[in-house]
């Protein structure tokens, strides 16, 4: 079974920075790709930040100059650097991965079930 496990949200002032982890663990024999995305309340879930197995990055329009993605293959771990916070930047965070199970011979998104980020005075 897989087992998707965000950290590092928390509570910061505008302009700062923060770094969320993810990681997968479990019975798995490939990471195709991992991302992160993001849910305020009240809005629909966007993409923030997507890397491929092979370095591969794709950021969505609210981390395009401030958030930097990165992959540790070998601990199956992917980082969101989040510099310059903004209030609007507020929400849950979300992490997935396309991971080829014995299940999933293809490949299947699995999520996490987030970490918060609030960007406040």
């Amino acid at each position: 079974q897989v087992q998707i496990v965000e950290s590092g949200g928390g509570l910061v002032q505008p302009g700062e920075s923060l770094r969320l982890s993810c990681v997968a663990s479990g019975s798995m024999f490939a990471i195709y790709n991992m991302g992160w995305y993001r849910q305020a309340p009240g809005k629909e879930r966007e993409l923030v930040a997507q890397i491929s197995n092979g370095g591969t990055t794709y950021y969505g329009d609210p981390a395009k100059d401030r958030f930097t993605i990165s992959l540790d293959y070998g601990r199956n771990t992917v980082y969101l650097q989040m510099s310059n916070l903004k209030p609007e930047d507020t929400a849950t965070y979300l992490c997935n991965a396309d991971i080829e199970t014995t299940d999933y011979p293809s490949g299947h998104y699995f999520w996490g079930q987030g970490t918060q980020v609030t960007v406040s005075e």
